[in-house]
């Protein structure tokens, strides 16, 4: 078994997820180490959540990171969030890597759950990196 230390996991989360991956059922893990299906699917939504907070971790740090940082208001419509970013792109001297459908394409598909009428319903963070990379955070998802 992978050792779960230094990670949000438990060790008992990574033998679970390790044992599932192996293509176990809630109920063959559950007899294989003593327990119930239920506390094993327990077990397994909790590490699912620490997977998805580190991840969403990850997305703050990289937003929080980026040398070119913009909040964008709950309301804006996408093309106003779209000539937001080239706007901030140009101001701090940095090529965003996307052209303007490609941008279009991946903002929306970060955010289309914020997204009602093609408006925000969220204030967001975006983050510009060096490289034009453009990266988002939405407080509470």
């Amino acid at each position: 078994m992978v050792s779960a230390d230094s990670t949000i996991l438990t060790e008992r989360q990574v033998e679970v997820l390790e044992l599932r991956e192996q293509g176990l059922t809630q109920q063959a893990v559950a007899d294989r180490l003593g327990t119930t299906g239920s506390n094993v699917s327990a077990v397994e939504r909790a590490a699912e959540r620490n997977v998805e907070q580190a991840r969403r971790t990850l997305e703050l740090i990289r937003t929080v990171r980026s040398p070119v940082r913009l909040t964008v208001e709950a309301g804006t419509s996408f093309d106003g969030l779209v000539d937001a970013v080239y706007e901030r792109g140009d101001e701090a001297g940095v090529k965003i890597a996307y052209c303007r459908p490609e941008l279009y394409a991946h903002l929306f598909g970060r955010l289309e759950a914020h997204t009602t009428r093609n408006r925000l319903d969220a204030e967001i963070e975006v983050g510009l990196t060096r490289g034009g990379e453009v990266k988002v955070f939405v407080d509470g998802e």
